[in-house]
C-alpha cells in the first residue's frame, strides 16, 4: 500500500521517467549510495504523510490564537485575513524553496521538494478551512449547528452510544460512536457528546485535504494528485458533517486503485494477493461504517466495470488469484461493515428520506453547484443563473471539454474508466429516485448525487489535462528531436518541465488560499436562519458546562439549556417535508398544504420582524 504511483495509472509497465516529472541527475551519486534513507520508497511515503498532516493540523492550532469577536463583522474580516496572513507565512518559504531547486538545485532534489511540498499544500488548504471554523466558533465549547439539525441528531446519537444502546437505526454508526467515546474521556459523558462534537468538525475538517492526497497519491504523481485533492477538498467539504465528504474524497481514487490490483493481481503471488485483499478490504469496511451513502451512487457502474476488467480469459491459475483477491476483499470488507448491513437490512424499507429543500427543486440536469437548505434569499425560479450557452456557464463547458479529453485519451487509464462508471450510475440512479419522487413522495437523498457527479467529471478533466501533457510532450519528442540527435538529448529540457511544473504548483497554491477563505467565509455567525452562517451562531446561544453563556453570546441571559436526550426515529407520516418554501407556496411546489406549526411559525418570524422594525 506504500505503493505511492511510480507508473502511470493503468499501465503497469509504464517507463519510469515521464514528461511530467524530472529525472534523476545522473552527475550525482544514487540516492541508495549518498541518501540511504530517502533511497527507500515507505520513507518519503510516510514523511509526505506526516508533513501533510503536521501543516494540516499544525495550522488549525495556530488559527487558536486569532483573538476577535466572530459575531462582529468587522471581526470576522480581521478573523479571515489572519488565516491569509499565517497561510502566506507558512505558504511562501515552501514555495521559494521548490522554486529554488527547480532552478538551481538537482532534478533529484527538486522531485523530493516537489513530493513534500505538495504534501503540505494539500495539508494547508484544509488547515485554513479548519483554521476559519476555529475562528467562527471562538469563545464557544460548542460546534457549528449547537444541538438543531443534523448536529442534534449526531448529539443524541452520541447520548445513546453513551447510554449502551446499539446503532441508531441505518445511519453509519462509526462517527457518532467515536463521539461518545471522545465525550466520555474528555467531558465526562452525556452532556459533553456537543464538545465532542465541536473537536471533530474542526480536526476532521483539517485532515480532509491530507487524506484525498495520501488516497490520490496511490495512484497520481504529486502534481496530479494536489491538483484534485485540493479544489475537490476544499468545494465539497462541509465542516458540519466532515466525515460524509472526506470519505468520498477517498472512496473513488481507492476504487481505481482496487479494479488496478484486479487487473495485476494475477501475477503476484497468491500470499501477496491475499494481504492486499484483506487491507484493502478493511478500509472499504471502516469507511463504510465511516459513511455509507456514496457507496449507493458508486455500486452500479463500479460493479460492472469490475467485470469488465476481471481477467476471465487470462488462465485458470490467474483467474484463481483475482478471484481469490475479490474474494478476500468482498468477506473482510463486509465483516468490518457487517453491523451497518445488518441494520440497513433489517431497517432500510421504514427510513424513507422525505426532506425536499432547494436543490430539490430545481432542474434535475444541473450537477455543477450545490446550495444547502439554508439557501437565503434564492429559490428555485433565480438559482442556478442561467449561463450563455443551453444555459450552461463558461466554466460548465470548459469542465466538460476538458472531461472529454480525459475519455477521448485516457481511456486505457483505470482512473478514467473509474470516475466514468461512477458518473454514468450515479446519473442513472439520479433520474431513477427523482422521476419517482412525486408517486413515491420520498427524495431518498438523491441531490447528494450532484456531489460525486461533480467529482467525477472534476477527476476526468484533471486527467485529460495529464494526458495531453503526456502525449503532447511524447509527441514532441518523436518528431522534433533533430536528427543524428544523442538518445538522451531532449527536445524539451526537464529542467524545463521541472520550472513549469512548479509554476503550476504555485497557481494551485493561489487558489488554495482564496478558495478556502470562500469556504470559511460561509460559516461565520449569522443571525439570518435561511444563512449557512446560523450554524456558529446557533453554537454562541447554548450554555456552556458550567452554566455560563459563551463570552460572545448575543444575550448574556437568555442562553439555551444542555439538551441530554437520546436518538429516537421520527414517525414517517408519509408526507414531504417542503423546507425553505413559504407556507402559501407549499401546494404549488410540493403538492400539500403547509403543516400548522410551519404558519405558525412564519407568522412568529414576521411578527418579530415588525417588532425590530417599529424599535429602529
Amino acid at each position: 500500500m506504500t505503493h505511492l504511483a511510480t507508473e502511470e495509472v493503468g499501465e503497469a509497465d509504464a517507463p519510469a521517467q515521464r514528461p511530467a516529472e524530472p529525472a534523476q541527475d545522473k552527475g550525482h551519486l544514487s540516492p541508495s549510495r549518498s541518501e540511504p534513507w530517502l533511497s527507500r520508497r515507505w520513507v518519503v511515503a510516510l514523511a509526505e504523510a506526516v508533513v501533510s498532516l503536521v501543516a494540516a493540523l499544525g495550522f488549525t492550532l495556530l488559527s487558536t490564537y486569532i483573538s476577535v469577536n466572530p459575531l462582529v463583522r468587522i471581526g470576522q474580516v480581521s478573523g479571515l485575513a489572519k488565516l491569509q496572513m499565517y497561510a502566506a507565512v507558512l505558504g511562501l518559504p515552501l514555495l521559494a524553496i521548490l522554486l529554488f531547486t527547480a532552478y538551481r538545485g538537482t532534478l533529484r532534489h527538486h522531485q523530493l521538494a516537489k513530493r513534500l511540498v505538495c504534501a503540505a499544500l494539500a495539508g494547508l488548504a484544509t488547515g485554513v478551512v479548519a483554521g476559519g471554523v476555529v475562528v467562527a466558533l471562538r469563545g464557544t465549547p460548542w460546534g457549528l449547528g449547537g444541538q438543531e439539525g443534523d448536529p442534534g441528531v449526531l448529539i443524541a446519537m452520541a447520548n445513546s452510544f453513551l447510554h449502551g444502546e446499539g446503532p441508531s437505526g441505518i445511519y453509519p454508526p462509526l462517527f457518532p460512536g467515536l463521539m461518545a467515546v471522545w465525550a466520555k474521556l474528555r467531558y465526562d459523558g452525556a452532556g459533553g457528546t456537543g464538545f465532542a462534537l465541536k473537536d471533530f468538525q474542526i480536526f476532521f475538517t483539517a485532515i480532509a485535504g491530507p487524506m484525498a492526497y495520501m488516497a490520490w497519491r496511490l495512484l497520481l504523481r504529486p502534481f496530479w494528485a494536489l491538483l484534485i485533492a485540493v479544489p475537490s477538498a476544499i468545494l465539497f467539504m462541509d465542516p458540519i458533517r466532515p466525515y460524509s465528504h472526506a470519505s468520498m474524497l477517498v472512496l473513488l481514487p481507492l476504487l481505481g486503485y482496487t479494479l488496478r490490483e484486479i487487473r495485476r493481481s494475477g501475477d503476484r503471488p497468491l500470499r501477496a494477493t491475499l494481504v492486499r485483499g484483506a487491507v484493502l478490504g478493511l478500509v472499504f469496511g471502516v469507511v463504510f461504517l465511516w459513511y455509507s451513502g456514496w457507496y449507493v451512487w458508486a455500486a452500479p457502474g463500479v460493479f460492472l466495470l469490475a467485470l469488465c476488467v476481471f481477467p476471465w480469459r487470462a488462465g485458470k491459475a490467474v483467474v484463481k488469484r483475482t478471484a481469490a483477491f475479490v474474494g478476500v476483499t468482498l468477506v473482510t470488507a463486509g465483516v468490518v461493515g457487517a453491523p451497518l448491513i445488518y441494520q440497513m437490512a433489517r431497517l432500510g424499507s421504514q427510513n424513507p428520506d422525505r426532506y425536499a429543500f432547494l436543490a430539490v427543486y430545481v432542474d434535475p440536469a444541473y450537477v455543477l453547484g450545490w446550495v444547502s437548505d439554508r439557501s437565503g434569499k434564492l429559490d428555485y425560479q433565480t438559482w442556478p443563473a442561467a449561463g450563455e450557452m443551453a444555459g450552461q456557464s463558461g466554466f460548465a463547458l470548459l469542465l466538460l471539454f476538458a472531461a472529454g479529453l480525459g475519455v477521448g485519451l485516457g481511456l486505457r487509464n483505470i482512473m478514467v474508466l473509474t470516475a466514468a462508471a461512477t458518473l454514468a450510475g450515479a446519473w442513472l440512479a439520479r433520474f431513477w429516485f427523482a422521476s419517482h419522487m412525486a408517486h413515491d413522495n420520498a427524495v431518498q437523498l438523491f441531490p447528494r448525487t450532484t456531489w460525486i457527479i461533480m467529482y467525477c467529471l472534476m477527476i476526468l478533466a484533471v486527467l485529460g489535462m495529464m494526458a495531453v501533457v503526456d502525449r503532447g510532450s511524447g509527441w514532441a519528442e518523436r518528431t522534433l528531436r533533430p536528427s543524428g540527435a544523442a538518445p538522451a538529448a531532449r527536445v524539451v529540457p526537464r529542467r524545463v518541465v521541472a520550472q513549469l511544473a512548479t509554476g503550476m504548483v504555485c497557481a494551485v497554491a493561489l487558489f488554495a488560499t482564496m478558495g478556502a477563505s470562500w469556504s470559511v467565509n460561509r460559516y461565520m455567525p449569522q443571525s439570518d436562519d435561511m444563512t449557512m452562517g446560523i450554524d456558529a451562531w446557533r453554537a454562541h446561544t447554548i450554555k456552556k458546562a458550567d452554566g455560563s453563556c459563551p463570552r460572545f453570546a448575543p444575550d448574556k441571559k437568555n442562553c439555551a439549556d444542555i439538551i441530554t436526550q437520546d436518538w429516537k426515529q421520527n414517525p414517517d407520516n408519509g408526507e414531504m417535508w417542503c423546507g425553505g418554501i413559504h407556507p402559501q407556496d407549499w401546494k404549488a411546489v410540493c403538492g400539500r398544504k403547509a403543516p400548522a406549526s410551519e404558519v405558525q411559525r412564519e407568522e412568529q418570524e414576521q411578527e418579530q420582524e415588525e417588532r425590530e422594525k417599529a424599535k429602529k
